[in-house]
Parts: C-alpha cells; structure tokens; sequence
C-alpha cells in the first residue's frame, strides 16, 4: 500500500466508511469493518487519520457536500415563465428522485445526523450541516424568484429553513411508507406552503390601472 497517495487512501476509505455507514448503521462501522471494505490493512486507516472520530467528523461534512446534488439543478434552471410554486415542487421532484435513488445513502446522512448529536464535541457538526443545508436552499429559492419575478414576503432564511424542515419529512416518510405517489403529494402541498410567503409578479399594465 505505500505507493497509494495518502489523498486517495483517504477517500477510498471515506467511500468504505459511507457504504459501511448505509448497510450497517454507525454502530457497525467500526474501524476493522471500514478497512475490511476497503480492503486496506489497519495501519492504511491509522496512516491517514488520527483516530476513528475524525473520520466520523469528515462523513458528516460530506453529507452536506452530498445533498449540494439534489439543489444544484434547481440553481441551474432557466425557467423564466414559470409560477414560484411549481418551480419549487420542480425541485423536490429532483430531490425525492434522489432520495429514491440511493436510500442507503439517504439512511447513511440521517445516522451521521444522530451520531454528532450525541456528542458535544461533535454536536456543532450537525449544526453546521443544517446550517450548510439553509443556506444552499435559501440560494435556490433566491435563483427561483430571479428566474420567475417573484418576490419574498418573508425573510429567505425564514423560507429556506422551512424548506429543509419539510424535506427532512419528506425523506423519513418516504424511506417508512416508500409510496411514491404520497410523496409527490408531500412535495406539492410543500410548494404551496413555501409559495403563500412570495408574491407574484405584477402584469404589465395592471400596476396603473390598480393605482
């Protein structure tokens, strides 16, 4: 193993340590577990971090980096002529599809929210983690009004903090009852909600004869 990059045993075992995570729960990934996926001998592990905490810290710091591919998409959008409301459930739509996708990695996020909660030394990781989800919510709801001309009645942070509430529902209903069907209603009446704080854009003419 001594002529692998210490960067790519780094994330070969950070890779391990996820499907690990996903199949067995943090209670199975144990340091010997996550080699033996890797398939690197224990001084592999010991040669790159210091201890087992460390690489738990550096999971759930990839799980914000990982929920980053579900609202890119809506960040890219070049929807122009759309309302508020239905760009945003386009969004979720991504979302669910992606939570649909890989489950095990869905399970994986939500068990390396729990575990840094349990521990103060850890616990400012998974407010940083939500803190890294609001903000990049709160940049797709400001890039969906960009691109439709509607306008926030109600602080974005406000707005984008009950977007990942409701999408922390979404998920764990979804990964329960696994119906498709009620999710996407989820996701609709979410939109709606998300929708009330934003005001439509005003037609041309209108704003005259209102006045």
């Amino acid at each position: 193993m001594a002529h692998i990059p210490a960067n790519e045993r780094r994330e070969a075992l950070i890779a391990a340590a996820l499907r690990v995570v996903a199949r067995d729960g943090i209670a199975g990934a144990t340091t010997r577990a996550i080699v033996a996926e890797a398939g690197m001998p224990l001084a592999s592990f010991h040669y790159v971090f210091a201890s087992h905490d460390e690489l738990m810290a550096e999971l759930v710091q990839r799980a914000v980096n990982e929920e980053y591919r579900a609202i890119a998409p809506l960040l890219g959008s070049d929807v122009t002529d759309a309302a508020l409301g239905d760009l945003v459930y386009a969004g979720l739509q991504r979302y669910l599809d992606s939570v649909k996708a890989e489950p095990e990695r869905e399970r994986a996020m939500l068990e390396l929210t729990q575990y840094a909660l349990r521990d103060e030394r850890t616990a400012h990781l998974a407010r940083l983690q939500y803190e890294r989800y609001t903000e990049l919510v709160q940049m797709a709801l400001e890039a969906a009004a960009g691109r439709t001309g509607w306008r926030w009645n109600t602080p974005l942070v406000e707005v984008a903090r009950m977007v990942v509430a409701l999408a922390d529902g979404m998920t764990i209903s979804w990964l329960v009852r696994r119906d498709d069907t009620e999710a996407l209603a989820l996701a609709r009446s979410a939109a709606r909600a998300v929708e009330a704080h934003a005001a439509a854009p005003v037609a041309a003419g209108t704003q005259g004869a209102a006045s």
